[in-house]
């Protein structure tokens, strides 16, 4: 009987997975990736294998989180197909200052994390549902969680930190970056493709619905554009990206918001769907007519520019720039544009590997080297369960 590692990514409406095989010598190969969304009253799911062709899809009727997650394993179980489940892997947005690797899960863990859901009060408990109710279904399998935030801990205090009273630091109010597992699997990847770019100055680009850049040296996190939370830095699918604190607390009054209001104005009303009022997915406003939809991509792709060349500057220079995630994967338009405003900094675009989504989309000549890597957030997890002692 083989080993099987599955990982669990939960979010407020959906829950992604992937099935790994474990081979004896400790390699991993995908077998099945998956999703469980809500659809209205109801949920959807989603299989695909190893090469992406979806094979089953499936409407679940089901009450409550519980059942719905029960349904999944039992799913799950079905395409184990013999495999032996070795293992449960789990992204948890955020591991607060003290969490800085992955952990197996213990009842003592569990009670810390929940209270640290208060840093991320929309993402936390939601990756911690699943593992609870797992601990009750399946008490023998051994349980790891991964943070988000804990490949940014390399961050100097100086890039930490807010200019607010200390005390306001003590309490854990401080620069945390997330999208460390995408960070970290591209860091990786760049160790084996490129060793110039792992080695030296690499600014890496997580662009999708939520999106990031962070400065890398030496394969370890400088800097980074988000914050204590994740809507800082740049302009997102809904989500507003850096903003003048001023200008929410004058939105609050003007318009009588509460927390929960303006919560919801910076997280789902506002980004590329808010610029536009047409949508948040990049595609889309790429391909409309509308002037709006136009002016959103110019300011998501001038936000880009503009914390890549801080970014530079923290690093001293610029050796290597990585695209990753839905967008910096598959929107060669945002690429090209990125990259001809970068030029200044010795970027040089091959517009035709560009067009066709090369490896590598700079020239021969070009002073920086210019990558599309498409990120694995799911690989890194189950590395990360199978190095667990």
């Amino acid at each position: 009987m083989s080993d099987a590692i599955l990982t669990l990514n939960a979010g407020s409406s959906s829950i992604k997975l992937a099935v790994f095989d474990l081979a004896p010598g400790g390699g991993l190969s995908c077998w099945r990736r998956g999703e469980l969304r809500e659809a209205g009253a109801a949920q959807r799911f989603r299989l695909r294998d190893a090469g992406g062709r979806t094979i089953a899809e499936e409407t679940w009727q089901a009450e409550g989180f519980e059942t719905s997650l029960s349904q999944l394993m039992a799913r799950i179980g079905d395409e184990l197909a013999g495999r032996r489940l070795a293992g449960i892997g789990h992204r948890v947005v955020h591991g607060g200052a003290g969490h800085r690797v992955p952990e197996r899960v213990t009842p003592d863990l569990l009670a810390l994390l929940e209270e640290l859901a208060d840093l991320a009060p929309l993402h936390v408990p939601h990756n911690l549902a699943p593992i609870r109710a797992i601990a009750g279904q399946l008490p023998d399998v051994p349980q790891v969680v991964c943070f988000d935030t804990a490949f940014h801990h390399t961050m100097a205090p100086v890039a930490r930190r807010f200019a607010l009273p200390r005390e306001y630091e003590d309490r854990g109010i401080r620069r945390y970056g997330f999208h460390g597992l995408s960070y970290e699997f591209v860091a990786r990847q760049l160790a084996a493709l490129s060793p110039r770019m792992h080695a030296g100055r690499t600014i890496a680009a997580h662009l999708g619905s939520g999106a990031s850049i962070c400065a890398m040296r030496g394969g370890a996190s400088v800097d980074t554009t988000m914050g204590f939370t994740a809507l800082d830095g740049l302009v997102m699918g809904t989500r507003c990206g850096a903003l003048d604190p001023g200008a929410l607390l004058h939105v609050m009054r003007q318009d009588g918001l509460d927390v929960e209001a303006a919560e919801r104005l910076l997280y789902t009303r506002s980004g590329l769907l808010g610029l536009s009022g047409v949508s948040n997915d990049m595609q889309v406003l790429l391909g409309s007519g509308e002037a709006s939809a136009g002016e959103a991509v110019d300011v998501f792709v001038y936000r880009i520019v503009r914390e890549a060349g801080a970014l530079a500057s923290v690093l001293g220079g610029l050796d290597g720039f990585v695209f990753t995630a839905g967008i910096g994967e598959n929107a060669p338009e945002i690429r090209k544009r990125v990259c001809e405003r970068l030029g200044w900094l010795g970027v040089d675009l091959d517009g035709e590997a560009n067009r066709r989504g090369a490896a590598v989309i700079s020239t021969p000549e070009s002073r920086v080297e210019v990558r599309v890597v498409a990120t694995d957030e799911e690989a890194m997890i189950a590395e990360h369960v199978r190095d667990l002692p």
